[in-house]
């Protein structure tokens, strides 16, 4: 019996993206990879540079190089090219050029056929996100973006080196915006289990120097901290596409938290942002709703009404 091939085609070819197709191979993930780039001689140069690693993976990924209009048959469409902000701009502020390039990408790929899935890493993550969705026509649960699940790595990590464990034996998220107006759901963060409220609650004089609020701010500072050091971010949300990639066409179930267009989730509609959620092989298969305390509710709200703004600053027709 032929088994069907597990496909994901990668719109961008630059760091992220290839970032992303090497975490993949790495992974067996998938079957074939098809790198997209608006040039395609680079498309082909990673192809081609990826292709001469199979001799040493435990599975062979087929890695080639195509185009938007070659999109059709593909399971998973990932998109990293976007506009990338200049030192000084936030996320928002290439608004107006994420929306004419997400435009040119997302037409071509839709008329060629496709109707699989989309995740996004192409800033500023949630309104793209949220312009894809609107673009494709596809329903809401097949349009991922990476959102938040970056941040939340990267809270696990802060909080792993505080606590000297795995930072996978930690469990909590950022939510919200993936930019500035972020947040920690500290009300939902647990090490091993248990709440971090009731262990330093329980050990005051251990950690007495620990300040959650700058653990938060660090979470959200990292990206523009390794942006400013070396000019990019790209093997983390290079990681978080292929887990969520993993998670689709495996089927797994995980909870990330993703980019997903809220309709009456958490009493928001109109909106794209940072929320865990069940990922599964149809794509967002639920929303997870954490039961947010009064502070956290009124964040979640304010960052939701940010993105909110810069959706509706931004005409579709």
């Amino acid at each position: 019996m032929k088994r069907k091939s597990r496909k994901v085609a990668i719109v961008g070819s630059g760091l992220v993206g290839s970032s992303c197709a090497y975490s993949m191979v790495n992974q067996a993930i998938c079957d074939e990879i098809m790198m997209v780039d608006r040039t395609y001689d680079r498309a082909m140069a990673q192809a081609l540079d990826l292709s001469h690693c199979m001799d040493f993976m435990g599975t062979r990924t087929k890695v080639y190089a195509g185009t938007t209009s070659d999109c059709a048959g593909m399971d998973i469409v990932i998109l990293t090219a976007g506009a990338n902000p200049k030192p000084g701009q936030t996320r928002l502020d290439v608004l107006d050029d994420a929306k004419t390039i997400t435009r040119s990408i997302v037409t071509p790929i839709v008329e060629s056929g496709f109707d699989g899935i989309f995740v996004i890493a192409a800033n500023p993550v949630d309104i793209v996100t949220y312009l894809v969705w609107q673009i494709s026509g596809l329903p809401r649960h097949r349009v991922i973006g990476t959102g938040t699940s970056i941040d939340s790595s990267r809270l696990k990590t802060l909080l792993s080196e505080v606590f000297s464990i795995d930072p996978r034996s930690v469990n909590g998220y950022a939510l919200g915006e993936h930019g500035e107006s972020q947040f920690v759901a500290w009300s939902h963060v647990t090490i091993g289990g248990k709440p971090i409220l009731h262990i330093l609650d329980q050990h005051r004089e251990r950690f007495k120097n620990l300040d959650l609020g700058d653990i938060a701010r660090k979470t959200k500072d990292a990206g523009w901290e390794i942006f400013t050091r070396k000019g990019s971010t790209h093997f983390g949300i290079g990681s978080a596409l292929a887990y969520i990639a993993r998670s689709i066409l495996n089927d797994e179930h995980k909870i990330i938290a993703v980019s997903a267009i809220l309709d009456g989730e958490y009493g928001m509609k109109g909106t794209c942002t940072g929320v865990p959620a069940i990922i599964a092989g149809e794509g967002i298969q639920e929303l997870i709703e954490l039961n947010l305390n009064e502070e956290e509710s009124a964040k979640f709200t304010a960052s939701c009404d940010i993105i909110r703004r810069g959706i509706d600053s931004l005409s579709l027709s």
